[in-house]
């Protein structure tokens, strides 16, 4: 009994006490954008909650494998932290024949910190100005309006695939290298549609050059307050879903750290000049926690699969 106690003792202290170093903070996709922006403004938080650093270091490649993959094979106790989207997690496992890490299993979830809603957006010489009179226009042509996505299996293309199949109408799909690019064709008018977050066409729906049909979130925008939800527009809040960024540790990680940092990333979340920058960048602070994180991976694993499936999109 006395050999139990003290060995105890010697791991409750040894929680106690954690963090004792710097920790890192592994983001799976490079410098600039949301997730970047996400893991540097929660991350400086956290670190004045628990009184060590949070080091951010950006391990960008292969739709996030290689960050996820870092993680997962780092030892579980607490100082890697891994920050990833939901492509990384629900789609990757069906967009290739084989990942180096199990979404399901090689985890422990801290939860989802930030959301990314996406607006669908027109080219404003078309003769459509809501989601309503897009659907008409698409059937009066099907298949002579194309839109642009951030790539094959991307979140655009998955998204926009899953909107045609609910709405019922053909749109043609010209991948683009990321979303900047996409943005621009729609500008550019060669593409009649995509989706993009709030902030990457604020400027652009401002000054005429792209007209914001509808957000794919529950509430609207503060950025777009004029600008109808999804389902308010007549579609579904449940078709055009956000992207998100979340933190998780390898798994085996030791209950209390897991607990410890959860609270850390859900306080940082929460603190008003965290809220607010994210709220600038279109980026809702979210804080959830581990387990509703895994039970949405778990859904999405089969609905993107899905999609990749019907669009017959082949795992590399």
């Amino acid at each position: 009994m006395t050999v139990l106690a003290l060995a105890w003792s010697a791991f409750a202290f040894a929680q106690e006490t954690f963090p004792s170093r710097p920790m890192r903070l592994i983001v799976s996709f490079p410098p600039g954008g949301g997730a970047d922006l996400t893991a540097r403004t929660v991350a400086q938080k956290m670190g004045e909650l628990l009184g060590q650093p949070v080091v951010v270091e950006n391990r960008p490649g292969a739709n996030g494998l290689v960050g996820c993959d870092t993680v997962a094979k780092s030892a579980p106790d607490g100082y890697t932290i891994l920050e990833t989207d939901r492509g990384a997690l629900g789609i990757n496992p069906s967009l290739y024949r084989k990942i180096p890490y199990d979404p399901l299993s090689d985890f422990e979830y801290l939860g989802i910190v930030t959301t990314a809603p996406y607006v669908l957006v027109s080219d404003p010489r078309l003769a459509v100005k809501t989601l309503a009179e897009l659907v008409q226009l698409a059937r009066s042509k099907p298949g002579a309006l194309n839109y642009g996505s951030y790539g094959v299996a991307s979140m655009a293309q998955l998204n926009i695939e899953a909107l045609k199949a609910k709405l019922a109408i053909d749109l043609t799909h010209v991948p683009y290298k990321g979303a900047g690019p996409a943005v621009q064709a729609v500008v550019a008018g060669e593409a009649a549609a995509t989706i993009a977050s709030p902030a990457g066409v604020l400027g652009f729906i401002r000054d005429g050059r792209l007209r914001a049909l509808a957000i794919g979130a529950k509430s609207r925008s503060p950025l777009l307050p004029d600008v109808p939800t999804l389902t308010e527009a007549g579609g579904d809040d449940d078709t055009l879903v956000p992207t998100y960024f979340a933190f998780a540790l390898p798994a085996r990680t030791p209950a209390p750290v897991v607990t410890r940092l959860s609270e850390a990333m859900k306080s940082a979340v929460k603190s008003p000049e965290v809220a607010e920058r994210l709220d600038k960048a279109g980026l809702e602070p979210t804080g959830g926690t581990g387990v509703e994180l895994l039970e949405l991976v778990k859904r999405d694993i089969p609905r993107f699969r899905a999609i990749i499936q019907n669009v017959g999109i082949q795992p590399e």
